[in-house]
């Protein structure tokens, strides 16, 4: 124990204190925590301070978690599309070689820093800046509840191809290869079946919370002892258990656990340094390159069939830098191709990004309405599956929201309604196992404006509507929409909080069900039932 303490930088808590009063001031002026982390980071390196060994070990454990999170949710299928591996590679190539470009002519320029690479140190800037941030996107995908909506899907398999290049980049910029024992990981396919048996017998409570850790730790261990990137490691062990009916409980419980983990890593990135002049004006030029990477994610997005809407939220979460740029320039320095200043130069440029995009996806509506007219002209007549119009009409019951509650309250209401009841979901396998099981469901994303420009149809029809989404902020907003579109009829929502059954109240709800408060009401008629017959 004393080993344990001594290792630990006292002021590493203290840190952590100061980051999580930031984001709560950053949150109270409607921007996202993580810019209370990012400025915390730089205000404490200006006043001295440094990374510390828990800090480190903690960051790096919640990018670990996250990558896992992300493959328990993945759907390898969804790789075929071309609207992810196009829009990757692309995106990849016209964005590496634009800002190679760039940097050229800054050398030729004889601006300071860049006049001192050559072309091979030009290109691997070029290709780290073509990234975006996985921890970033990924962090606002969940705060939105978009994780398994369309760009949502198509933003994550954007993501996890920049890492499977990324990994391969790193291999051949070292100098190295990965082990011949790399091949042996090959194994994991058939060892999926040993692994999602254990997470079957693991139960439902710490067994699988300490399960999910010990696979995506061991899955990180496993790819690096062959010479391998372990996140990638972690995703791939992931993407494994993806198909496991645990999987989605699994990521659920590891999420609150991955965001304590995640904010040592943002605040980590202000720790890395303030640069210097030279270092700050480099930063504040590559700056520049964002607005372009943000438009050619929306152009390419809405040129593969996505609906403009969609392909705006993709550009904007996607439209930063990554933090493969910190291990590019680590490796970089360390092989002599960069000087010791490009580090903090990448630092600064990774943390400007993300503040950048954080604060342009607070305003994506705003966004998006002003550039609507020119982003529409991106896209095509013939739409992707599931972007197709809806037609409410001859529709009694609708339903946002098709998980366990959605579907229990669809069976029990389609005899009442004569089978005049449509469902709505944003998870497309989830559509797919409702409609195999007989059920009225369509592919559609509540939570996205566009989605209320597919339904053709007024709902005269319509006599009631559940919203029964998991998001909160989805139930409140689709609850506005349908105001505004002129249904006057009565609305249901879930809540899971107290406060939350509040403000579904004060915003035009006319019922509200506690999932957990009326669980057990329920589970009381039930035994009253019971008791009853047996006194019988």
């Amino acid at each position: 124990m004393d080993t344990l303490l001594t290792s630990i930088d006292y002021r590493d808590p203290i840190w952590i204190v100061i980051a999580f009063v930031s984001g709560l001031v950053a949150r109270q002026i409607k921007l996202p925590p993580m810019i209370g982390f990012l400025t915390a980071g730089f205000i404490l390196h200006a006043l001295g301070a440094r990374n510390g060994q828990l800090l480190t070990i903690v960051a790096d454990l919640g990018v670990t978690l996250l990558l896992f999170t992300i493959g328990l949710k993945l759907r390898l299928k969804n790789f075929a599309r071309p609207e992810i591996w196009a829009t990757t590679s692309l995106h990849m190539v016209v964005m590496a070689t634009v800002t190679f470009g760039f940097v050229i002519i800054l050398g030729w320029a004889g601006l300071q820093l860049f006049n001192g690479l050559d072309y091979t140190a030009a290109l691997t800037l070029a290709f780290a800046l073509s990234f975006s941030s996985t921890v970033f996107t990924v962090k606002i995908l969940e705060d939105r509840g978009s994780l398994v909506s369309r760009y949502g899907q198509v933003a994550i398999g954007v993501l996890v191809l920049q890492d499977i290049a990324a990994v391969t980049f790193l291999a051949i910029s070292a100098g190295t290869l990965p082990s011949p024992w790399a091949l042996s990981l090959l194994a994991l396919i058939p060892a999926r079946h040993a692994l999602r048996y254990v997470m079957h017998i693991s139960g439902n409570r710490e067994l699988l919370v300490i399960f999910g850790l010990a696979a995506a730790l061991g899955g990180a261990a496993l790819f690096e002892l062959v010479g391998l990137k372990g996140d990638l490691g972690a995703l791939i062990i992931g993407v494994l258990l993806a198909q496991h009916e645990k999987a989605d409980q699994l990521s659920k419980t590891l999420m609150d656990f991955k965001d304590v983990f995640l904010v040592c890593f943002f605040l980590t990135i202000g720790l890395n340094g303030m640069p210097s002049f030279d270092a700050g004006m480099a930063a504040l030029i590559l700056l520049v390159i964002i607005p372009l990477k943000t438009i050619m994610f929306t152009y390419l997005m809405g040129l593969f069939r996505m609906r403009a809407r969609g392909a705006t939220l993709g550009g904007l979460v996607l439209g930063n830098y990554s933090e493969f740029g910190l291990i590019v320039a680590a490796t970089a320095v360390s092989t002599g191709l960069f000087a010791q200043d490009w580090l903090a130069v990448i630092a600064l440029t990774l943390a400007g990004s993300l503040v950048i995009s954080s604060i342009l996806n607070v305003y994506e509506d705003e966004i998006y309405t002003h550039m609507k007219a020119i982003i529409q002209r991106w896209e095509r007549p013939n739409r992707l599956p599931g972007d197709e119009d809806i037609d409410l009409g001859g529709h009694r019951i609708l339903i946002f929201g098709m998980g366990r509650v959605g579907r229990a309250a669809y069976d029990e209401m389609a005899p009442h309604a004569a089978e005049k009841i449509v469902g709505i979901d944003l998870d497309e396998e989830q559509v797919q196992q409702n409609c195999d099981e007989g059920r009225n469901v369509m592919l559609g994303d509540a939570t996205n404006p566009e989605f209320w420009t597919r339904l053709i149809a007024h709902h005269q029809d319509i006599e009631m509507v559940l919203l029964a989404m998991p998001n909160h902020h989805a139930n409140l907003d689709s609850a506005h929409r349908m105001r505004e579109r002129g249904y006057n009829g009565p609305i249901v929502a879930i809540a899971l909080f107290p406060d939350h059954e509040d403000e579904l109240r004060e915003n035009g709800i006319d019922e509200v069900f506690n999932i957990y408060a009326q669980a057990g009401s329920g589970a009381a008629t039930h035994m009253q039932s019971l008791l009853s017959r047996n006194k019988a």
